[in-house]
């Protein structure tokens, strides 16, 4: 990977370069979390799919270097795998640090620490045709992790990132499951 993003490098510095500018913009799109750990209950966890979206901002401090925080609304959990199809539905505010390296003038690698805060969180089931849905106060209220990931900024103002969020706090604050969350993002943006 490091030779590849080397070769990306001297490729790019070898191009016309375009004026890669500071700025803000909005970022969203989906999520496909679930939890990782160790869960002696024997709860069998599956990806849950939410979404996410809001705003960053993005500083150059080098020719190929920008630090970008952001802000977003962020909705994690689980799916279970049994009779009632339970679910974990987790909503976080997430502040993200990320510290970019572009590879060439599109193409940037990312990597950064991520601290969340608790908006809400419920576990859901369906059976006989209903949904329902209960409210806990098991999980932690604060989250922190890391987020590494992959960019692609086009000349226009548009961007595309994939990214993996790897928590490091526990999801619940007492409890024998020791799970965390984990997961994938999928996101499009506009700076401007």
């Amino acid at each position: 990977m490091i030779i590849a993003v080397l070769g990306l490098q001297v490729h790019g510095m070898a191009q016309t370069s375009q004026k890669m500018d500071s700025g803000f913009g909005i970022r969203g799109g989906a999520s496909f979390f679930n939890w990782g750990g160790e869960d002696i209950t024997g709860n069998d966890y599956t990806n849950r799919t939410g979404f996410h979206a809001g705003v960053y901002g993005n500083s150059f401090i080098g020719d190929r270097f920008s630090v970008e925080p952001g802000l977003y609304y962020s909705v994690k959990g689980t799916q279970n795998d049994d009779m009632v199809n339970s679910r974990a539905v987790l909503n976080y505010l997430d502040a993200p640090i990320l510290f970019r390296l572009y590879a060439t003038d599109g193409v940037n690698l990312f990597l950064g620490p991520q601290a969340s805060l608790l908006l809400g969180s419920s576990f859901e089931a369906d059976a006989l045709g209903n949904t329902y849905g209960w409210e806990t106060d098991a999980i932690n209220d604060f989250d922190a992790g890391v987020v590494v990931g992959l960019g692609y900024n086009p000349p226009k103002g548009l961007n595309f990132q994939a990214s993996y969020d790897f928590g490091l706090v526990p999801v619940f604050e007492d409890s024998d499951a020791n799970v965390y969350n984990r997961g994938f993002k999928v996101s499009v943006g506009i700076s401007f």
